[in-house]
């Protein structure tokens, strides 16, 4: 007859308490953003991330962080493709044969600040001979894609090189890991520590902070005046913007918007102000700099962004619906004058109890950009 085990041994096979288990963030989850956020750091250096997709892998590098030894290095140029967005090959005159992405055979000399040159829109004045430029036909890789996808995830310019030669040693990553990697961040966003901050309007506030896996961006939430979750809470969808937030930038209205929805949701008795990181509508700071100068040269916003590979807005959702459910709250009134914030909010699982309006008089500086929101993005104003 076996003997029973011991009670040690019972005792280590015992499941952890309930408590950890429930605040766990998956494993899987958990692997796909740090996996994605290790090939940003990559990206970032200038070093090349091999890519393995469901129809083949390829060896990326991001055009923005390029450097000739390495380009090198890919191997011989019938190997190497740039990859850029439909946006910025609508710009060049480029034929879009391939679906998101087009893949451009290179010259015989293949330089980092050649590349460079067509990848960033705002040396086209500088530089406008480009090309003619002859984009592959058949279909691509979905890693090719995905690189792109990488480069934008990086706060880079959206174009990559690509090389269907894959060297040995290079950190590897598969194409669906960056293709989930925004859902996977809001599903690991954590609650990591909240504290009271009287605010200038709004004395009784408390700033939140939330985290996700892979340890940053954080995204921050002001509650003021502790609404009861069992009614929809007021609430202002913010992204952060330095230059309006911080310098009371002139150019846009993101100052007086973040300021006067701290004041609004005061004066209505409270709500909530999510403080998300998707500057300059989710294509970053240097970007919005650069989307600033192709203002500039008589370019909108929208154009603007484009021009430079993006989305006219690259923002997602899943993040703010992610912190207010972490907050305790399921229904709102969104403060917003964007009607397609409303729709991506409640495609992301809140639901959206009423639009409140929030606008704020422009100047001679914001005039052309307020007028374009209007026209172009169907901001209520």
């Amino acid at each position: 007859m076996p003997s029973k085990p011991s009670r040690k041994a019972v005792k280590r096979k015992s499941a952890p308490p309930k408590e950890r288990v429930r605040n766990r963030v998956p494993n899987t989850g958990s692997s796909i953003v740090a996996k994605v956020g290790k090939a940003v750091e990559v990206f970032r250096r200038g070093g090349v991330v091999v890519i393995r997709g469901t129809d083949g892998p390829v060896a990326a590098l991001a055009v923005e962080t390029a450097g000739d030894k390495t380009i090198a290095a890919m191997g011989a140029r019938k190997n190497l493709r740039l990859v850029l967005t439909h946006g910025r090959a609508r710009t060049l005159k480029i034929r879009l044969y391939t679906p998101d992405v087009v893949a451009l055979a290179l010259e015989k000399d293949v330089r980092a600040e050649n590349l460079r040159a067509i990848a960033d829109p705002t040396s086209d004045l500088a530089a406008p001979m480009k090309g003619p430029f002859e984009a592959q036909r058949e279909s691509l890789p979905s890693a090719m894609r995905a690189g792109v996808k990488l480069a934008k995830l990086a706060g880079l310019l959206p174009a990559v090189l690509a090389s269907s030669k894959v060297a040995k040693g290079a950190f590897a990553i598969a194409a669906s890991d960056i293709e989930n990697y925004e859902a996977e961040t809001a599903r690991s966003l954590a609650l990591v520590t909240r504290a009271r901050v009287p605010l200038q309007g709004a004395e009784n506030a408390e700033l939140v902070a939330f985290r996700p896996a892979d340890g940053g961006p954080e995204h921050y939430a002001v509650v003021i005046n502790a609404p009861r979750p069992s009614e929809p809470v007021l609430t202002r969808l913010h992204s952060e913007c330095f230059t309006g937030d911080l310098l009371d930038s002139l150019k846009c209205d993101c100052g007086a918007q973040l300021r006067g929805a701290i004041e609004v949701i005061s004066k209505n008795g409270g709500g909530v102000l999510l403080y998300l990181a998707q500057e300059g509508r989710g294509i970053g700071l240097i970007n919005k700099l650069r989307a600033y100068r192709l203002q500039d040269q008589g370019f909108d916003t929208i154009q603007a962004n484009e021009r430079l590979g993006f989305e006219a807005d690259e923002r997602l959702y899943a993040v703010a619906a992610r912190m207010l459910v972490l907050l305790g709250y399921k229904s709102v009134r969104l403060l917003t004058n964007n009607p397609d914030k409303v729709k991506a909010l409640e495609a992301a699982g809140v639901h959206v109890s009423a639009r409140v309006a929030h606008k704020f008089p422009d100047n001679i500086h914001n005039r052309a950009y307020l007028k374009t929101k209007a026209e172009k993005a169907g901001h209520l104003l």
